[in-house]
């Protein structure tokens, strides 16, 4: 059962932004733990997540070598200033975020 997960805003919940990102990252650690995984696609202020930068690029990383899909919008990516930031070769687009979002029988917003 494929599952893309879906992160659009730069942290996890609402409220105190470092614990959005201390949990953020926690909870992508165990990710790994969904054996069909296939994607994390990252729009609207998401996409600041999957900069070189960002508080949970290494755990990004890690997903990415274990062969999850990484999808930066690349509309949101250039509004906010990112492409040649971001920790995939290239920004996403909304063909390849809809397919992905086609093809899972599960979708997680977190």
């Amino acid at each position: 059962m494929a599952t893309a997960v879906i992160l659009n805003t730069n942290q996890m919940g609402h409220g105190d932004r470092e614990l959005g990102l201390k949990i953020l990252a926690t909870c992508l650690r165990k990710l790994v733990s969904i054996p069909d995984l296939r994607s994390i696609v990252l729009y609207n202020s998401g996409v600041h997540l999957a900069t070189t930068d960002s508080p949970v690029a290494v755990e990004l990383r890690q997903l990415r070598e274990n062969g999850v899909d990484i999808l930066p919008c690349g509309t949101c990516a250039d509004y906010y200033k990112l492409t040649d930031r971001l920790i995939t070769r290239r920004p996403s687009n909304m063909d390849e975020i809809v397919a992905a979002l086609r093809d899972a029988d599960k979708v997680i917003t977190l």
